[in-house]
Order: C-alpha cells, then structure tokens, then sequence
C-alpha cells in the first residue's frame, strides 16, 4: 500500500496476482506491479484510512492466495467495498484464469462498454472523452441531440441492443447512421470484435459484423461535406467550421497593421468580458503559442530571470485537464529584455493573485468559450413574456472590426499563431538560426517555415560542385 502525490491510497498487488489483472484490465502489465487506487473511494493518507485500508488489503490477498480463490475472490470489487467501477462490468465478461468463459451472446453494447474500458488507457483523455465515450457511443446508442430542446432523443433501433450474432440486423441499422466520422467508427467497432474476440468472450465461429465494405456509400458525401451546418442554433457554412488540424493547415494571417488594430480594439472594449482576455489576445500574437497552451500556463514556467517561457502542458478542451502540448514535447520560448512581451508578462504578474498567468474570472481555467465569444461575437436568447423567444447577436471584436473594413477580413484566433510566425519568419528570413529558433519555440520545423510560410521554392537548381 502507497501514498499518492494526491493524497490518496492506493493498493500494490504482488506479481503472483498478475495474470488476474491482466485479464481483467485487457492489457499485460508488463513485469510492473498492478495499482488499485483508492482515492475514488474515500481512502486518503491518514491514520484512520491506512488501517481500513490494510484491513482491506489484508482480506483482498487472503482470497486471492486461497487454494479456491475464485470462489471466494469477488471480481466486481463489490465484496471490499469498492464496487461500481469498470471491473464490475469487466467480470461479467472477461474469461479470468480458472474460471469457466462467459457465454458469447452479448450485444454490440456490451462489446463496446467493455472495448472501452480497455481503450481508455490506450489514448490520451481528451480525445477518448470527445470521441469513444460522446460521438461513437452516441451513434450506437443511437441518441441524436435536439438543439431546440438541447436534450437527446433514443432511436429505438439502435446498435447497441443488437446481439453480436444478429449481422443482418447489425449492418441494416449501421447503414443507416448519419455522421462525418462514420468510418472512423466503423472501424474501432471492428476492432472492438476482434479485441473480445482475442479475450475469449466471443465464440470463434462468430462473423465480425463490422467488416469495411470498399464499395459501400462513403460515410459523408460530398454533398454532406460541403453543405452548411446548423452549430450552437446558427447556420455556417462549410469553410467556417474547421477543427485544429485543419486550422493549424490554414496558415494565412492578419499583417502587423491588423494585429496592431485588433489588440488595440481589444484593450479599448466597453465590454468588461472582453477587455478581460485583451493580454491574453495579445500574449497570442507575441509567441505563436496554441490557444491551450496559454490557458494552461502558470507562472512557475516563466523565468523572467533568463528570459524564457515553458511549453510543457496544455488544457484539455473537453476534460478541463491538463495534458501534453500537441506534439508532446517541452518548448522553450525566449524573448529580449526590453521587449513588448516582458512588459505585458511584468504587468500581469504585478496584479496577479493566482497561479495561472491567465486566469479565468472565477480564478478557474479559461475556456474556448470565453475566448470566441470576445472574439467572434455569440448568441443568446430571451423568453419574452408571451412565450416567444427573440435571439441576440453580440458581434466580437474580430467580426466587427471585418464588418467596419478596418481589417481585410475575418480569421480565427488560431490564426494569431500564424501570424507570428508568419512576421517573424519573413523578418528573419536571412538568418537560419532565427529560423530554427522560431521553428523550435513554436513547434514547428524549419521545412514548414520555408515551405509554407516563407514560400521557399522546391525547384531550385543547385549549382554542381
């Protein structure tokens, strides 16, 4: 039993234990020791919970080394106490040494519960939260969100209550499932199969009902893809909606007049809300840096000394933790002594109360919410007394500023990164250690800067020597 940085306890099984776990958790621990945390369940580092906590310990090795342990080990974890996690699902599935296989007839729902159970530990949070557990499960589930009502409806036919050996059934309803990244989904359902499969839990005459068809309808038209789309109760079209791959690709910018106005206009805001991210905006446009990875900077990664700012974390946009930068590296970012951005960073911390150097109002981490709202402008809407609704739309100082034509026009806050890249690179142009000094701090390589953002030509005739 150990202690966590969080104040938690948590139980170390011995290595004779191992081939449990590994059955149970879908994964080889590899020669490491398995951990149970126990801070979900209310263990933390103190007198009182380290004896219930070797109580536990104690009962939980005493069934697990009995000659018939599997009929005294409780694999649901109900029996100690800590019941309701993964592994109550997981027992009822998994094929655990000495014990009989669990019959192959489980739905699609149930494959998939337990898939996910391994593949959360298998991808970052982020992208397990937003994908596996929200879009793909949704699609099985077959629950559509209503924007009127912002809640969801349940098709009755859906993929998660059809039995594994149904294929007709299974084929006809995803067929019949409408979502961009359909294929996608297609694809870890088939690998969910083969994963149970590989666990014994499906017979091995069992067809995998998920096999790609490459003369099926592609999961989108091209129709589906350019067409408009209905986001937060406002129609957009097609090249308005762009996620951050295909941001970090757009690489177009504003030029330094531009950016000079629009953080300019942010500062001189009448509303309190966007005067409040106007550091923020203009931190943006000094370092290149990504929009998550300001939100999660604290001043513990500025050395003001050395003159240098950390890169080492970013905040999750749908789990509101932190995590990795984009490519997973730390960056050093440095900056002059008598520069524009060691002024704005002295400013903040001379008012600062909280550890993070761009706090939101409530002392919490900012949102992409808080930044496009101030940016782009948002909606809202008003129940009038008669029952009607009348919608409000707040223009954001980017939009605006595009509408006015003071700005040629409207680009997305990511495209601050570009711009500083984009005007450093062409200042710096003659100067390769410039370029690889951008090129690093930025996360980037000095290929893409020359290539595109640069616009070096490829064609060009070296001269033999």
């Amino acid at each position: 039993m150990k202690a966590q940085s969080n104040g938690s306890l948590r139980l170390q099984f011995p290595s004779r234990h191992s081939p449990l776990w590994e059955a149970l958790d879908g994964k080889l621990l590899k020669g490491k020791p398995k951990y149970l945390p126990l801070g979900r369940h209310g263990y933390k580092d103190n007198p009182e919970d380290w004896k219930r906590a070797s109580a536990l310990a104690a009962q939980m090795e005493a069934d697990l080394d009995h000659p018939e342990w599997e009929k005294l080990f409780d694999p649901t974890l109900a029996k100690y106490g800590l019941g309701g996690g993964k592994y109550a699902k997981l027992a009822d599935v998994l094929q655990m040494p000495g014990v009989q296989a669990a019959t192959p007839e489980i739905t699609v729902g149930e494959m998939w519960e337990v898939y996910l159970q391994w593949k959360q530990t298998t991808i970052e949070e982020t992208t397990f939260k937003a994908q596996y557990v929200s879009q793909f499960s949704n699609a099985i589930e077959g629950k559509t969100f209503n924007q009127n009502t912002k809640d969801f409806s349940i098709n009755s036919n859906n993929l998660s209550s059809k039995s594994l050996s149904n294929v007709t059934g299974i084929r006809e309803v995803a067929n019949s499932i409408s979502m961009s990244k359909k294929q996608y989904l297609q694809n870890e359902l088939y690998k969910a199969f083969d994963f149970c499969k590989s666990k014994g839990i499906l017979q091995s005459t069992t067809e995998n009902p998920f096999v790609l068809d490459k003369y099926s309808a592609p999961a989108i038209t091209t129709q589906q893809k350019y067409a408009s789309k209905i986001v937060n109760g406002e129609e957009k079209e097609w090249h308005e909606i762009t996620d951050e791959k295909g941001l970090e690709g757009d690489r177009r910018a504003f030029t330094k007049v531009e950016r000079d106005t629009i953080i300019k206009a942010f500062y001189e805001s009448n509303s309190a809300s966007v005067k409040y991210v106007a550091p923020l905006i203009e931190f943006y446009f000094l370092t290149g840096c990504r929009t998550s990875e300001a939100f999660a900077l604290n001043w513990g990664d500025i050395n003001f000394e050395r003159n240098v700012i950390r890169f080492s974390k970013s905040l999750g946009a749908s789990t509101r933790k932190l995590k990795e930068t984009k490519t997973g590296e730390t960056r050093l970012f440095y900056f002059k002594e008598d520069s524009r951005l060691k002024r704005l960073l002295i400013s903040l911390k001379s008012v600062a109360t909280r550890d993070l150097v761009f706090p939101g109002k409530n002392g919490s981490y900012l949102s992409n919410g808080n930044l496009s709202g101030a940016w782009q402008g948002q909606t809202s809407s008003k129940t009038n007394s008669d029952g009607t609704k009348r919608k409000y739309y707040y223009p954001g100082i980017v939009s605006q500023l595009a509408a006015d034509g003071k700005i040629s026009g409207y680009l997305s806050p990511y495209h601050t990164r570009h711009t500083y890249i984009t005007l450093t690179a062409h200042a710096n142009a003659h100067n390769n250690n410039a370029l690889l000094h951008i090129a690093t701090a930025c996360g980037n390589s000095v290929d893409v800067i020359l290539r595109h953002y640069l616009g070096v030509s490829e064609s060009v005739e070296l001269t033999e020597v």
